[in-house]
């Protein structure tokens, strides 16, 4: 394959061009380092090397103005900005820049096209007066403001550019601008120079002028990259620019269109893969590289082009070890590094509330580099404040607070959590801080790295960027503005890769292609809305009115893409193109119009397959352990501490948990609550009944004495929240409706005991949260073991004794009755409160605290209206007959099944086994 770029060599050295005299103008600075080695293999002697420049560098040079940086436009245009608008219609710069992207973007298209600015803007307001036309004298305050801000852009866009030329600095299309206004001076100045203009497409008006101004004057020449295939064919948008070109420049009445091309025609092989879902296609193209490197020395000559760019993480992450050498020509961009979660994470905490949310403060704590500024030899102390914040429920906190906790680490802790004061000014000089601290840190740690170091780097220029801006400007007064502009300068700017530029595999996005030749490539993302990217309209200006002046619209920007992408298949071997066959509103729409155009076109023979995703197998067998020595000891051990009902109940649920939770000692996690949590309700609940009913053990409930601890809710179940939510605020929100909720639990169960008291009927508490201890011998293994359990209530019901459980979540009558006793130890969903009920029974009557026969049950503070909802046994599911007694039958049939469940958790034989729950 002979590229484009050896064909203009080879073109300029027969016409006896000597190469170092002339001046390369290229679309981009990255073609220029191809253009250098390819010289290298045109010339048998040493030379200097030629001037080559981009044609942003080049106008620049001609117009002898500088670009300047996005955010320092949008500075400079504020000033003018409050200058030229009536002080009761000013915006704050926050508002302000929102709206004047869009119009400096408008601004800079008007200049790139040589638009004269009175025509456009006084056609713009026009037609803005006629679309609010009204039959009305007076229009409304909204109307009269609204076209005022139309009549005013021209204003603006005038003073602002009277602004930025005393500077001598601009927008890229007022650089051009003063370019086509100082090409002549220019070229009077430099007759001894050759200007050769190589790969160009489509060009902007300022461009236009210029080129065909330097080769009128026979200061140059220029070279095009185009087949015949697209430029013979009216509608296609391949050939779009170039036709246009060819037709309306006069210098191509005299001098040949160079070059028409027939690469295109021969013979190639292209490949379309439809994968699901990006991930799908990055892994694909892993595949493929380990497939082309196997059967090519290098991939020296092999690119892959990123339509989206977002996926050159997950690519990085997918290409084979066994590839060498990959250069990297796009950058990887600052905001999806790791440092950037960070001042993402501190600005959102100090833009809007003074006090700190937990969940920031975790978050800031727990990031990567933070913590090691909190390591210690006994520990790390960002772990142990982590851990206060749970252990005490702090939703919120201050800084000093924490400051207390740490007192070694206050002035890391000043530096990320005290109050920024809504001051652009300390919120650099915290973050400035702060990048520092964290290089110290690292420049401790004898590993490697230098990865971080490079983000630190990257991340302080981010912010001396920003002290400039605010030492120059005094429009930065809020963090909250501060952030608006940190976000804009990491979403534009990025980390480069370093390489060796024209070794191995080339990995690029479709910009960086231009002017390049691959013998293989591969293009991802080939889908609609991406490549070509369709309509988009950010701009003040009308697609009707772009089209009167001659501006480009998403059409010509989609010819660009059209362009590219065919120019990259145009001199390859080897095509593979990818699509997404799951598209969706973020990842771009259906396959692309380029994929169906190939295949319509019947130039080649096309071959599309549909991959399927390539998704591990996961392996969903449960988990099994078998029970060691080590294991009965501790079982041993805990047998002796006592199995209580609820831990029985939770191995027959499922024994894995049981094993995790008592074998091995593992806890649940225990977050902050930041609204009560279910289990802490039933806390509070329970509690505040055992101090209402504790002082009457022994003694007959009264009606008056229910009356008193009704009159006492309040006191009571606040004292009991305080306690168990600990720091935590329930004096709003959703706290303050479950801490209203605890209250009418509370007040409807002691209705409910003053109605039963109304009715005749006779209650006296015999215990109140009794803690029971017994053993239980176990001759099949020859085992005592102990069985604990607390009790919520035993009183005497019109002289029948029951033993009753307190549960707040919602228990329906069913789940209190048996009808086989084997599925008390095994189905948990149905048998597990009749289970925790039995036991308790059984415990109390073998510690001798109750005499037979009993009833137990559960009262449901969700399910009220039912009542005591009692044990019941059933001859059959269907049967309306229940016997509710429990006496010693009952009780030894459950012992016997309760030996069965103990025996079961201490065979050898069987493992604990997961269960599906």
């Amino acid at each position: 394959m002979i590229s484009f770029i050896d064909e203009v060599l080879k073109d300029l050295v027969g016409k006896s061009y000597t190469l170092s005299q002339l001046t390369f103008v290229l679309p981009s600075k990255r073609s220029g380092t191809f253009l250098k080695h390819a010289i290298s293999k045109h010339v048998n002697e040493t030379i200097f090397s030629p001037n080559i420049l981009s044609i942003e560098e080049f106008v620049e040079t001609i117009s002898e103005f500088q670009y300047t940086s996005n955010s320092e436009l949008l500075f400079d245009f504020y000033d003018v900005y409050l200058k030229n608008t009536p002080e009761k219609d000013l915006e704050s710069f926050d508002k302000f820049s929102k709206w004047a992207q869009v119009l400096l973007q408008d601004f800079n298209e008007i200049d790139r096209y040589l638009i004269p600015p009175d025509d456009i803007f006084d056609y713009l307001n026009a037609i803005k007066e006629i679309e609010h036309w009204s039959l009305d004298e007076q229009p409304t305050t909204y109307i009269k403001n609204y076209l005022q801000f139309w009549n005013r852009l021209k204003f603006y866009y005038t003073e602002f550019k009277k602004h930025l030329k005393v500077q001598k600095k601009g927008y890229q299309g007022l650089v051009y601008r003063e370019a086509v206004d100082n090409i002549e001076q220019y070229l009077s100045l430099n007759t001894h120079e050759t200007f050769i203009f190589v790969g160009f497409n489509a060009l902007n008006k300022a461009e236009n002028v210029i080129i065909q101004e330097i080769l009128a004057q026979d200061l140059g020449l220029i070279y095009w990259d185009i087949d015949e295939v697209f430029i013979n064919n009216e509608v296609h948008d391949a050939g779009l620019f170039l036709r246009a070109h060819r037709k309306e420049w006069n210098y191509f009445s005299k001098h040949d269109f160079n070059w028409i091309g027939n690469n295109y025609s021969q013979p190639k092989d292209i490949q379309i893969i439809g994968a699901p879902k990006n991930i799908s296609q990055i892994k694909y193209v892993g595949e493929l590289l380990e497939t082309i490197a196997k059967n090519k020395k290098n991939l020296q000559n092999t690119a892959v082009v990123l339509g989206d760019e977002t996926l050159l993480l997950p690519l990085l992450n997918s290409i084979p070890k066994a590839i060498g050498a990959v250069n990297i020509t796009m950058g990887l961009p600052l905001k999806v590094i790791p440092l950037a979660s960070l001042f993402e994470s501190l600005f959102n905490i100090h833009k809007s509330s003074k006090t700190l949310y937990y969940k920031d403060v975790i978050g800031v704590l727990s990031n990567q580099y933070v913590s090691q500024l909190f390591q210690q030899t006994t520990g790390n102390v960002s772990d142990n404040l982590i851990s206060y914040i749970q252990e005490n429920n702090k939703v919120y906190l201050q800084s000093s607070e924490l400051k207390a906790l740490a007192i070694e680490h206050r002035d890391v802790i000043g530096l990320l959590f005290d109050s920024w004061q809504d001051s652009s000014s300390k919120a650099i000089t915290c973050c400035t801080q702060l990048i520092l601290k964290i290089k110290s840190q690292l420049d401790q740690d004898k590993s490697n790295q230098l990865l971080s170091l490079e983000y630190l780097y990257r991340f302080h220029e981010i912010f001396n960027t920003l002290a400039k801006l605010n030492a120059s400007f005094s429009h930065i007064n809020s963090v909250a503005t501060l952030f608006t502009l940190y976000r804009e300068l990491i979403k534009n700017d990025t980390l480069d890769f370093k390489g060796e530029p024209l070794k191995g595999l080339q990995i690029m996005g479709m910009l960086e292609s231009r002017v390049l030749d691959f013998e293989t490539v591969i293009i991802t993302s080939v889908n609609e809305g991406i490549l070509p990217a369709g309509k988009s309209h950010n701009s003040f200006i009308p697609f009707d009115v772009k089209l009167q002046n001659d501006l480009p619209t998403y059409k010509e920007k989609d010819a660009v893409y059209t362009y590219h992408f065919y120019r990259l298949i145009q001199r390859s071997k080897s095509a593979y193109i990818l699509y997404n066959t799951e598209p969706d509103v973020l990842n771009g729409g259906e396959k692309s119009r380029f994929i169906t155009q190939l295949e319509v076109e019947g130039i080649h023979t096309i071959n599309h397959q549909i991959v399927s995703a390539k998704v591990p197998v996961i392996n969903t067998q449960l988990k099994t352990i078998k029970k060691s020595k080590d294991i009965i000891k501790t079982l041993d051990d805990l047998a002796q501490k006592g199995f209580s009902p609820s831990s029985l109940t939770n191995y027959v649920r499922n024994p894995m948990d049981f094993y995790y939770e008592k074998i091995l000692g593992i806890k649940q996690y225990d977050d902050v609550e930041e609204s009560v949590a279910f289990n802490t309700l039933g806390t509070i609940i329970h509690n505040t009944l055992e101090d209402f009913y504790k002082p009457i053990v022994g003694e007959f409930l009264t009606e008056g004495v229910v009356n008193t601890m009704i009159k006492n809710i309040k006191k009571v179940v606040t004292h009991h929240f305080k306690i168990e939510y600990k720091d935590g605020d329930f004096t709003n929100g959703k706290n303050l409706l479950i801490y209203e909720i605890a209250q009418r639990y509370v007040a409807n169960f002691l209705r409910l005991e003053l109605k039963t008291l109304k009715n005749g009927n006779q209650i006296k508490i015999l215990a109140i949260e009794t803690k029971n201890d017994v053993s239980l011998n176990i001759d099949d293994i020859s085992k005592t073991v102990n069985l604990t359990g607390k009790v919520d209530r035993i009183d005497e019901y019109n002289g029948t004794i029951r033993i009753i459980d307190y549960k707040t979540g919602k228990v329906e009558a069913g789940k209190v009755e048996i009808v086989d006793w084997d599925d008390i130890t095994t189905d948990y969903t149905k048998y597990s409160k009749s289970f925790q009920i039995l036991m308790y029974a059984y415990m109390m009557f073998k510690s001798n605290q109750i005499t037979l026969p009993v009833e137990a049950g559960i009262i449901s503070f969700k399910n009220l209206n039912s009542g005591f909802l009692k044990f019941a046994i059933k001859p059959s599911i269907k049967s309306r007959t229940k016997n509710h007694t429990i006496d010693e039958a009952v009780l030894l049939a459950f012992e016997n099944q309760l030996k069965k469940l103990i025996i079961e958790i201490y065979d050898v034989n069987l493992d604990f086994e997961e269960k599906e729950v």
